[in-house]
């Protein structure tokens, strides 16, 4: 399976393709890099750009799935909504291109690879660095955190883990079709540990959702 991670952004957008025979097996770096705008372009050619480059490297390497990094949205709203409008032109170049679109958060995707949700940044490039035996670590920093999502998805995309982290959710990602804790009501219906697993990362995420509101509301907007 080649899996594309993207690491969403409109002044870099990371990337990285990654080969894996499955979970348990070793994988496989083939690719990666970094698409990059000038501020002094404007938006809508920003925009362009990025869909014209992320097209060329998926028709190179004709990836079975993509994952994203779904939008962490912080006090600056002007950089969200921008982060925003790049992140659409990447589901659409995959969309267009027949790419499966799986979306896991910044908390998911550091917990599968360095398997702690709030791991920093050095720690993710570590652990990326290791587990594709990289000679060095992989620059800028988004082509870190792009090649670590394709490693989340790697070790998900075939188990029902993939299943409960790819519910359908509204954009923020925290309504469900099923209603607000839709991802636990999902977890219900898994029999055995699969189901106590989800229900503890849902709790991880519920505590997270609170922690977060509650710096936005003690920041002055």
């Amino acid at each position: 399976m080649i899996i594309l991670g993207i690491d969403p952004g409109i002044a870099i957008v990371g990337w990285g393709v990654i080969e894996s025979q499955g979970i348990g097996r070793k994988l496989k770096p083939l690719d990666y890099g970094s698409i990059t705008t000038s501020s002094d372009m404007r938006t809508e050619d920003r925009l362009w750009e990025v869909h014209r480059e992320l097209t060329a490297v998926i028709k190179t390497y004709k990836p079975d799935s993509a994952a994203v990094e779904e939008l962490f949205f912080n006090t600056n709203q002007k950089t969200g909504i921008i982060v925003a409008e790049a992140r659409g032109v990447i589901l659409l170049a995959c969309r267009q291109n027949g790419v499966g679109i799986f979306e896991y958060t910044p908390l998911q995707i550091k917990g599968a690879v360095a398997g702690y949700g709030r791991a920093d940044k050095g720690q993710v490039i570590r652990m990326v660095t290791s587990f594709l035996g990289l000679k060095e670590p992989p620059k800028p920093d988004d082509t870190a955190d792009a090649l670590a999502a394709a490693i989340c998805h790697s070790y998900t995309g075939t188990s029902r883990l993939a299943e409960y982290y790819n519910r359908p959710t509204t954009m923020a990602g925290k309504i469900g079709e099923e209603g607000k804790g839709s991802r636990a009501v999902w977890a219900s219906k898994l029999n055995g540990g699969n189901a106590e697993l989800l229900a503890k990362v849902e709790k991880i995420e519920e505590r997270r959702r609170a922690e977060e509101e509650a710096q936005t509301r003690r920041t002055p907007q």
